[in-house]
């Protein structure tokens, strides 16, 4: 299957230039292009981004001055969702939902899967397109028609749904229960189904191109880790979103037809609220963690396979443990089915059933740990670039160990269930996904965008986003932890009621400061952005000296993605520093010398000889110094 694949990625060479002609819809709106339907959900990833990020700040302002009236809030919202200048609670609801939805499935799982995997999948494996470029271009819409849908609930008179982005029944199954759970909750529903549609359609095509497009030579030891990370994304979320899918169908059964899936002895003023009985709600978090649990891997996936990628280059070292990575990011993959129960050891789950789910939980960090030390090992020692985007990815590497740490409390059962709903969860995973998961888009958009514009992005910027980001993000989430250790409950409207957590005003008054400095931080971002596009450094060839296939494609926009015909690959992707090349790069289309991996393993043998003497020495040195002693 796979020479045949290569077969035609050759044979369609000379139509490349005889490709029907293009206008500005096909070109543009409806295209089947990669690289163009990268930037469209890269585009609609940044605009989803900013509305979420909008939101956050709005409740954020909330919780910091409760008591404060802000009249700008009612001249922006209306005074139907910001009466006086105060969030009203329902709307406060309804973007504590609709900020964690977007964040969640549309930014970190469409906007970093969708732009990265359209973009590298088919230039790194050496294709001229995806298996589907129809079936892209739809994943795309699909994507697209799910995000009209969802912001349009917050031009209905009920608003958008307001029972957490984890639509738990039975709020979210009887539209009568609160506001914002009639038709907001079900524009979400309809919303979700797009979406799924949206991240099937895109998974079969991503796994289709990986193991049948390749070009000559790519093996799959050869891949670069970014594929990797992608190809195990696109099986995570074929097998997961379908049970979602399910799970929402029949959510929407509960709320239109009478049935009870998630509902039983469910009482509105006194009288009974259902003609049916029996149901569970249990029953739709064990159908919506079973996604939702390897949706988190689904999300960092990516960012960590970008981040192996920038993190060689700019290290200008060839990875370290390759195989240990490839091995990890299975093993993560195979784990996270089978953790999701973790999220509901308050439910009343057997115990043993619960040390099953905690065993396994615990049993996930090490393969995290893995890539951790593997990245940590990759950067000693090695000749370190700080351009923005190896900032970020470094950014990545802090978040994703300092999240993962907490990751440890919440995974024991018994810790879990008293820190269970408060914001000591909101910290953990804020911290290891999303701003983890963040970082990793950035370094992606900051490291691709001459592959994408054939411009490069301002640096001084890129420093100045970085840091703002960096230092809010973690003055932001980090004294979350003690408010959540306190006992202090997520999505509460306003806690100045209560004695026992109005003491940490002063703390959230803190986090929302920073959280304003943060969302600001994003402007620098996006003035380089989108003024880069147009006015950016015209960018040369291949301009971080990196070996992988994509920068040896042209950089104007062709059909086909080469002239001619598709390099042959002779090498993996991080020969880097490499003994016996006059460069520090050796791209993956350069052969094979003769005796290369002999004097590249000598090379190695008297590199390690020679630390270990060193390191010798000076350990013998400080204890002849502790003892008092000088070596002679």
């Amino acid at each position: 299957m796979i020479s045949t694949a290569e077969n035609l990625n050759h044979s369609d060479a000379e139509h490349t230039h005889t490709h029907h002609k293009e206008n500005f819809i096909t070109k543009y709106i409806f295209s089947q292009d990669h690289k163009m339907i990268s930037k469209q959900f890269l585009i609609t990833g940044i605009v989803m981004g900013c509305l979420g990020m909008i939101m956050s700040v709005l409740f954020r302002l909330q919780l910091a001055w409760p008591d404060t009236a802000f009249p700008i809030l009612e001249t922006l919202l209306g005074s139907k969702w910001a009466p006086g200048g105060k969030l009203d609670p329902a709307f406060y609801m309804g973007l504590v939902t609709i900020h964690g939805t977007i964040m969640v499935f549309f930014v970190l799982t469409a906007g970093l899967s969708g732009t990265f995997s359209n973009l590298l999948i088919p230039l790194q494996c050496g294709a001229r397109d995806m298996a589907s470029p129809f079936v892209n271009m739809l994943s795309y819409w699909f994507f697209f028609l799910s995000s009209i849908t969802l912001m349009a609930s917050f031009y209905i008179e009920s608003g958008p749904a307001t029972v957490g982005w984890t639509i738990y029944p039975p709020l979210s199954a009887l539209p009568k229960a609160m506001p914002g759970a009639g038709l907001g909750m079900t524009l979400w529903l309809v919303a979700m189904v797009f979406f799924i549609v949206s991240a099937l359609l895109g998974g079969i095509n991503y796994i289709s191109t990986i193991l049948n497009m390749r070009t000559k030579g790519m093996a799959m030891n050869r891949l670069p880790l970014t594929i990797w990370a992608f190809l195990f994304t696109a099986v995570l979320g074929l097998l997961t979103f379908p049970v979602l899918l399910g799970g929402a169908l029949l959510l929407i059964f509960d709320r239109s037809f009478g049935t009870s899936f998630y509902l039983s002895d469910i009482f509105l003023n006194g009288e009974g609220a259902l003609a049916n009985s029996g149901g569970s709600p249990i029953l739709f978090q064990h159908l919506f963690w079973f996604l939702g649990h390897p949706e988190v891997y689904i999300i960092i996936l990516p960012a960590l396979g970008i981040t192996s990628e920038i993190i060689a280059v700019n290290s200008r070292k060839p990875i370290f443990g390759y195989p240990a990575m490839v091995i990890s990011i299975t093993a993560i993959a195979f784990l996270s089915f089978i953790v999701w129960g973790h999220h509901m050891f308050i439910t009343g789950m057997n115990p043993l059933l619960g040390l099953v789910f905690m065993i396994f939980t615990l049993i996930i960090a090490v393969p995290s740990a893995v890539k951790s030390f593997n990245y940590l090992a990759t950067l000693w020692r090695g000749n370190i670039h700080f351009t923005p985007q190896m900032l970020f990815a470094i950014g990545l590497v802090s978040f994703f160990i300092s999240g993962g740490l907490t990751g440890l409390f919440l995974g024991n059962a018994a810790i879990d269930i008293q820190l269970h709903d408060t914001y000591f969860v909101v910290a953990h995973f804020h911290i290891v996904m999303g701003c983890a998961a963040i970082f990793g888009m950035m370094a992606g958009i900051y490291h691709w965008f001459p592959r994408l514009y054939g411009r490069t992005m301002n640096k001084t910027l890129g420093y100045i986003h970085f840091w703002l980001t960096f230092i809010s993000a973690y003055l932001v989430f980090f004294p979350m932890h003690f408010i959540g250790l306190a006992g202090v409950p997520r999505r509460y409207y306003q806690f100045s009621v209560l004695p026992e957590f109005g003491i940490w005003n002063d703390v959230n008054e803190l986090i929302t400061v920073a959280a304003i400095i943060g969302a600001a931080a994003q402007i620098f971002f996006l003035y380089n952005f989108f003024s880069s596009i147009f006015k950016g450094k015209k960018s040369e060839q291949n301009p971080w000296k990196s070996n992988t296939l994509e920068w040896t494609a042209p950089v104007e926009r062709i059909h086909g993605n080469w002239h001619g015909e598709i390099p042959e690959v002779h090498r993996w992707a991080y020969d880097y520093s490499k003994p016996g090349f006059d460069e520090d790069f050796v791209p993956q289309t350069v052969p094979m010398k003769d005796n290369e991996e002999e004097m590249a393993y000598k090379h190695v043998t008297s590199v390690k000889n020679n630390d270990e003497n060193n390191y010798a020495m000076n350990f013998s040195s400080l204890v002849l110094n502790w003892l008092g002693l000088k070596k002679s």
